[in-house]
Formats: C-alpha cells, sequence, structure tokens
C-alpha cells in the first residue's frame, strides 16, 4: 500500500508541536501541499510548509485561512486535520470548583474548534465532491480522562460525536469524517507535566498496562491519519481509530 498525497492540499490545524506538528511534516513528506495552521508562532515557524498564525475560534480567521490556502493551492483543501486543544493549563479540580470560563475554553479549544474549521471546509469539499476530515480525539472520549479534568474528557467524546453525525450528513457529497484517539503521549508541556506529576512507579504501571508496553509517538497517529485520508479508506467514514497500544 503506497500512500501519496502529490496534487493534493492539506490543512492541519494545531500544528506548531507534538502530534500536529508530526501530522503535518507525514503530509508533506509523502508529497501534500501542507498548510499548517497554530497560535504558536515560534515553533509554527520553524516548519518547512505553508504556515498561518490563526485563532482557531475566531470563524472569521478561519474562513480567511482556508480561503488563503485555496488561493494558493488552486484547489480546495481535499483534507483537514484538526489536532488543537489540549488541557489548556489547567489541572484537575473537583467539579464544584471549576469555573464556567475553564469549562468553556477547553470545550471550545477541542470541540468549537473542530465545528469551526470543518464549517470552513465543507463548501469547497462539496463542491470538489470530494474530501477527507479527521480529528484528532482521545481516549479520554472513549473511557474516562487520566487527567481528570471533566470538560476534556467531555469536549473529546464531543469530536468522537461529531465525526459520526458530520460523517453521516456528509458522506452523499463524497466526503468522509472520523477521529483517531490517541493514548497517552508526552506531546506538550501540559503532557509533560501530567507525567512528571506521577511516581516512578506510577509511570511504570501506566506503560505496563499498554499491550505494546510503550507509549505512542506522533509519528504512530500521523500514519493513522495518513490512512484516513487516503484513498483505500473511502469506506470508512463515522469511526474511531484508537491509536494507544491495546483495547
Amino acid at each position: 500500500m503506497n500512500i501519496n498525497f502529490e496534487g493534493r492540499s492539506i490543512l492541519v490545524a494545531g500544528a506548531a508541536r507534538g502530534i500536529g506538528r508530526g501530522i503535518a511534516t507525514a503530509f508533506a513528506a509523502r508529497g501534500g501541499q501542507v498548510f499548517a495552521a497554530d497560535r504558536l508562532a515560534d515553533e509554527l515557524a520553524a516548519l518547512e510548509m505553508h504556515t498561518s498564525l490563526v485563532d482557531l475560534l475566531d470563524a472569521a480567521a478561519v474562513r480567511a485561512w482556508v480561503a488563503t490556502a485555496t488561493q494558493v493551492a488552486g484547489r480546495s483543501p481535499d483534507v483537514l486535520v484538526y489536532v488543537a486543544g489540549g488541557v489548556l493549563g489547567q489541572a484537575a479540580k473537583p467539579m464544584e470548583d471549576v469555573s464556567e470560563a475553564d469549562w468553556r475554553a477547553v470545550v471550545d479549544a477541542n470541540l468549537t474548534g473542530a465545528f469551526l474549521a470543518s464549517q470552513a471546509v465543507v463548501p469547497g469539499m462539496k463542491a470538489q465532491k470530494t474530501g477527507r476530515i479527521v480529528f484528532i480525539a482521545s481516549g479520554a472520549g472513549l473511557r474516562t480522562s487520566l487527567t481528570g479534568i471533566q470538560a476534556y474528557a467531555s469536549a473529546k467524546a464531543g469530536e468522537i460525536g461529531l465525526s459520526r453525525q458530520l460523517g453521516q450528513e456528509l458522506g452523499p457529497f463524497g466526503i468522509t469524517v472520523n477521529a483517531v484517539a490517541p493514548g497517552f503521549q508526552r506531546t506538550s508541556p501540559d503532557y509533560e507535566r501530567q507525567w512528571q506529576s506521577y511516581t516512578s512507579q506510577q509511570q511504570a504501571d501506566l506503560i505496563q498496562r499498554t499491550p505494546t508496553r510503550r507509549s505512542g509517538t506522533p509519528e504512530d497517529i500521523a500514519h493513522a491519519v495518513m490512512f484516513l485520508a487516503s484513498e483505500f479508506a473511502g469506506m470508512i467514514n463515522g469511526q474511531t481509530i484508537s491509536v494507544s497500544g491495546g483495547p
């Protein structure tokens, strides 16, 4: 199976670091014309591809990013990957101590942003009668979250639900929508802090509970995303693939 993206336009939202960076560089290495968006200017600037500073919760800014990518590529986007989100520096609290602002910040970054980015690319994909949308959800959306953050577990479950609903709506237009659910990875300062908060025994136990006996990498996630974005996955729609080393 040779997966190649030459002549295709790929949008990666949340591409500056970690999983997003791994996905963006993997698509570029396989010939895709990648348009990377994030709000982390310094890390974004290090990417050797089209980059844009974008507030992914600003619908007008997201539409402008998509319009620019369409103009540069000479075609509407073929693939959207939404990676942005995370826990935004938050830590677990009892639910009675969680502020409304903290709740909304995490839900918006993970779920609302995925909706806005999808909304911006769908008209062009409909016109082309083809498209692939992939959300980076989390094992937290399938079970409970190791972070203990209620908004994060809820938002990731919401992304999985959104992928199912949009897959049903957009399938007749040749557009598939799927999600990839990574297991725990030390791919950002937030998750590194989480890892360091564990004792040595807790760290060892986490790895031991994973059947593959290792943490995943951004490349592991990129491989699943590229498969879903390829022509080989045309009949996979509204699904969530867990990339966590086990059930």
